[in-house]
């Protein structure tokens, strides 16, 4: 596989974690930018980390991963992105009644990871083809981080400016989000 066909490899990989990013950005708009630029060096480790998996355990888990992969990617986010849903209505509620003030809710380490993981699952897939293929594991999943880090650098900075616009709206939308990325893995 030559450099651009990593490249493109890198950026199909990317766009699930590219979506969940603003999803959180979105959602999470009072986050600090450290705690945000947590989630392109967890996307991009975890883009690299699963394809590594996928090439050394091709033969014992791969059938299982490929098989229940967007399984469990829909239940992670699904229940993610619900929970974010209920938050950004019960905030709006507290509005409504004359509450003030940003929401309280946070963007937890324990999210994050996991968020990244259930984004990830496709990715060890992708190790089992670099097996097969023969391909430099090693050039392969450095470019798959580097390209994932980018893209949700780019998503941090997109959600955060939309997030800040659209208030408490920005977590139902971040919320819907996840659950839609997550519907479209359950059918891929």
């Amino acid at each position: 596989m030559d450099f651009l066909g990593l490249v493109l490899l890198g950026i199909g990989l990317a766009m699930d974690a590219f979506a969940v990013t603003i999803s959180d950005a979105l959602a999470y708009p009072s986050e600090s930018p450290r705690r945000l630029f947590v989630l392109p060096v967890a996307f991009g480790i975890f883009q690299a980390a699963m394809p590594v998996l996928g090439y050394f355990l091709s033969g014992i888990a791969a059938d299982f991963m490929e098989s229940y992969a967007g399984i469990i990617a829909f239940v992670v986010l699904a229940i993610i992105g619900a929970t974010m849903i209920r938050d950004g209505i019960r905030e709006w509620g507290a509005k409504d009644a004359g509450a003030a003030g940003p929401s309280d809710a946070r963007l937890t380490f324990p999210v994050i990871v996991i968020q990244a993981i259930a984004t990830a699952i496709d990715a060890f897939a992708v190790g089992v083809t670099l097996r097969a293929l023969d391909a430099n594991l090693w050039l392969a999943v450095s470019v798959i981080g580097v390209v994932t880090f980018l893209f949700c650098c780019v998503s941090v900075a997109l959600g955060k400016r939309l997030g800040s616009a659209l208030g408490w709206k920005a977590e139902v939308l971040g919320g819907a989000l996840l659950v839609l990325i997550g519907i479209r893995s359950f059918f891929m």
